[in-house]
């Protein structure tokens, strides 16, 4: 069977987050990886609209709408949270000290480029930060589901929707299974349970190597 969603996030954050490190969730899927942080792991969660250090969600009647994520989701705050303004939250992620970034996509090429921000003509949302996240950030992991809603490939050969950047992600974790970008060449390195290899290449336009 695929993945479920949260399926999705528990190994994302099984797999990537480290002690220590400073990470910055994309909105939809991604969002919920803070949701599974490994015991005994200290991530410290960066949003680009302005705080360092979010908490958990809140629980239901206890929201402060002034207190929101960068996808506008209410947030709590810890002990050591702070503020700050858009400049300084993008100095930080200019300056590359963000260790990882989980974002969404629309596409994935075989060779790790990353199409995310809009479809012309049906989504213009504009592409928030994740042009400079993609272009600074160490490490980019992407979560998604393996099709799109029409049932076309989101893994594939050429992204034909405007890139978010070029050759920029490491890992692709969908409901089908993790796929790694490696000198430019996708590498099939887990399905998950039950989920052919023959289901994923039907689904798939994107060139890659199994190495399950």
């Amino acid at each position: 069977m695929p993945w479920t969603k949260e399926q999705m996030c528990k190994i994302a954050a099984d797999l990537e987050l480290k002690n220590g490190s400073y990470v910055n969730l994309g909105i939809g899927i991604p969002t919920d990886v803070a949701n599974y942080i490994p015991q005994g792991i200290n991530v410290v969660f960066q949003s680009e609209n302005g705080m360092l250090g979010m908490g958990p969600f809140p629980y239901p009647g206890e929201e402060d709408p002034d207190l929101i994520n960068a996808g506008k989701q209410t947030v709590t705050a810890l002990a050591d949270s702070s503020y700050f303004d858009s400049a300084t939250s993008f100095a930080m992620i200019r300056g590359s000290h963000l260790d990882l970034t989980i974002l969404g996509a629309l596409q994935v090429s075989q060779t790790g480029d990353l199409a995310n921000w809009t479809i012309p003509g049906k989504m213009v949302k504009g592409m928030g930060g994740a042009m400079d996240l993609v272009a600074n950030v160490k490490r980019i992991v992407v979560i998604m589901e393996h099709t799109a809603k029409d049932g076309s490939p989101k893994l594939v050969d050429k992204c034909n929707l405007p890139l978010t950047g070029a050759r920029v992600v490491d890992r692709i974790i969908t409901d089908l299974g993790i796929f790694d970008i490696i000198n430019n060449e996708m590498h099939l390195i887990r399905k998950a349970e039950g989920v052919t290899l023959d289901e994923i290449t039907a689904k798939t336009t994107a060139t890659f190597i199994n190495k399950c």
